[in-house]
């Protein structure tokens, strides 16, 4: 498992669980593999134990990890329709975030289509 924090962008344990979240959904974290305790995490991030704890106790919370006392913390196993539901529900808050920044920064809706369709547009370009 490879983690890089930066220290100027979301809260470390954000972008635990999103790096987290990637490589399970990316096959790099397999179904039942152990991960490091949260001490070792914590010690190998150089961050605070209770940022370690709350990134772990997150991902429980949204059955991408399951924790059994005394043993560890291990990737849950997931059906792959639960990850495509889990994708589209990451990208509609995603989205939501973008449309919220749009319009407070005086983006009309019809330009925030317009940059999506480009965005969607350069990708099959690139296909």
């Amino acid at each position: 498992m490879h983690i890089h924090i930066t220290y100027q962008s979301a809260p470390i344990y954000e972008q635990i669980e999103y790096q987290i979240r990637a490589q399970i959904f990316s096959g790099e974290l397999k179904a039942g593999e152990m991960l490091p305790s949260i001490r070792m995490l914590a010690k190998e991030l150089r961050v605070g134990i209770i940022t370690a704890k709350r990134a772990y106790d997150d991902l429980v919370g949204e059955g991408f990890l399951y924790a059994v006392p005394g043993k560890g913390v291990f990737v849950a196993e997931r059906r792959p329709d639960d990850l495509v539901s889990n994708k589209l529900g990451r990208l509609k808050e995603q989205l939501r975030e973008a449309e919220k920044f749009a319009r407070e920064n005086g983006i009309a809706p019809e330009q925030f289509r317009e940059i999506l369709r480009e965005i969607m547009e350069e990708k099959d370009e690139r296909s």
